[in-house]
C-alpha cells in the first residue's frame, strides 16, 4: 500500500485517515477524494493531492487510479444511519451503485479495496451480547441493508474475480476533530461538546441502550492494519467485528459529570435513532480480528473521556 485514494476524505473518518496515511507513506500519493461542494481545506488540501471522486462516476474514478497509479482504495462514501433513513434512495445509490463502480474499477486496475461495514449491519434478531463474527444479521434500516449488501458484494468480488477486498465493522466513532454527521451513535460526541460548553445535553438515546463505541485513533489503526495484514492468515474478509468499549448514556454522563460536576443531561428520545440503536449489538465479539490479524484497541473508556474533554477545551478556547 503506497498510492492510495481515500474516497470521502472530508467526512468524519476520511480526513483523519487521509492525514494518517500521509504520515505513514510520505513517499506515496495519498489522494484526498471529494465530492463537489465538500472540497478539502486547510492542511488536508495543502499536504497532498486532491481530486473530485464521485463514486457514481466510474470513469472519473478510473482516471484517478491511472493518474496516480493507485494500488489501494478506501471507500468511505456513505450516508450515515439517521440520514439514510430520511434519504433511502440516495443512500442506496451512493452505497451500492457507488461500491459496484469501485469494485469494477479495482477489478480492471488491480486495486485493493477497503469499504467499512458497521454495527448497523446487524438487526434485532442478532445476538446482542458478544455478537459473533458470523451470525444472523437482518437489519431493519436502509443503512444496515446497504452494509450487509456491501459485505456480500465485496466477498463476491474477492471470490469471483480475486479483488483484494477487506473491511471491518466499525462501532460508533468518537473524535474531537470532526463534527458528528447524522449517525445514531453521534450522541456520544455531542455530549462532550455540551459538557465543555457548559450547556445542558438533550440526549436522543434512551437510558439502558448500550452500543459499541471506539475512539477514532483506534478506528484509524484498524483501517490501516487490516489492509497491511498477511492475506494468507485471513479466514474472513468482509467484515471483521472490532470492539473497544460499550456504554449507555447514563454511563458516559456519569463519567463526564465526575470531571465536570455541574454538567446536566435530560432525555428527549428520538424514536428513529432509538429504534435503530435497539436493533444493534450491545457489544461485539472481535476474537476473529484479534486472531487473524492481531487487532487490539489502545484507548480505554476512561482514557477516551479524558482525551475528549481536554481536546475540546483546547479547541473551543482557540475558536
Amino acid at each position: 500500500m503506497k498510492n492510495v485514494l481515500v474516497i470521502g476524505s472530508t467526512g468524519q473518518i476520511g480526513s483523519e485517515l487521509t492525514m494518517k496515511l500521509r504520515g505513514l507513506y510520505p513517499d506515496g500519493n495519498i489522494v484526498a477524494g471529494f465530492i463537489r461542494g465538500a472540497e478539502p481545506k486547510g492542511v488536508l488540501l495543502e499536504s497532498g493531492p486532491a481530486e473530485e471522486a464521485d463514486v457514481r462516476n466510474a470513469g472519473q474514478l478510473a482516471a484517478i487510479v491511472d493518474k496516480y497509479k493507485i494500488d489501494t482504495i478506501y471507500n468511505l462514501a456513505a450516508l450515515l444511519s439517521a440520514v439514510a433513513e430520511k434519504k433511502p434512495l440516495l443512500a442506496w445509490d451512493i452505497q451500492m451503485n457507488g461500491l459496484l463502480n469501485i469494485l469494477e474499477v479495482s477489478r480492471e486496475k488491480g486495486c485493493a479495496v477497503f469499504t467499512p461495514s458497521s454495527i448497523g449491519s446487524f438487526g434485532p434478531d442478532t445476538p446482542h451480547v458478544n455478537t459473533p463474527q458470523d451470525t444472523i444479521q437482518r437489519p431493519k434500516s436502509m443503512y444496515g441493508v446497504t452494509k450487509v449488501a456491501t459485505e456480500l458484494l465485496s466477498d463476491y468480488y474477492h471470490l469471483k474475480f480475486g479483488v483484494d477486498t477487506r473491511s471491518v465493522r466499525f462501532p460508533g466513532l468518537i473524535s474531537s476533530v470532526t463534527l458528528p454527521g447524522g449517525g445514531t451513535t453521534d450522541y456520544a460526541v455531542e455530549i462532550f461538546y455540551a459538557a465543555v460548553k457548559g450547556e445542558e445535553f438533550v440526549c436522543p438515546i434512551a437510558p439502558g441502550t448500550f452500543m459499541d463505541m471506539m475512539y477514532m485513533s483506534d478506528a484509524l489503526k484498524a483501517a490501516v492494519e487490516i489492509m497491511e495484514a498477511d492475506p494468507a492468515k485471513l479466514i474472513h474478509r468482509n467484515s471483521f467485528n472490532i470492539a473497544s468499549m460499550s456504554f449507555d448514556p447514563e454511563i458516559i454522563y456519569s463519567a463526564i459529570k465526575k470531571r465536570i460536576p455541574d454538567f446536566k443531561m435530560r432525555y428527549e428520545v428520538d424514536p428513529v435513532r432509538e429504534a435503530i440503536a435497539q436493533s444493534w449489538p450491545d457489544k461485539m465479539d472481535d476474537s476473529c480480528a484479534r486472531n487473524e490479524w492481531g487487532w487490539k484497541p489502545d484507548v480505554s473508556f476512561e482514557q477516551m473521556v479524558d482525551i475528549m474533554i481536554e481536546a475540546l477545551r483546547k479547541k473551543l478556547n482557540q475558536s
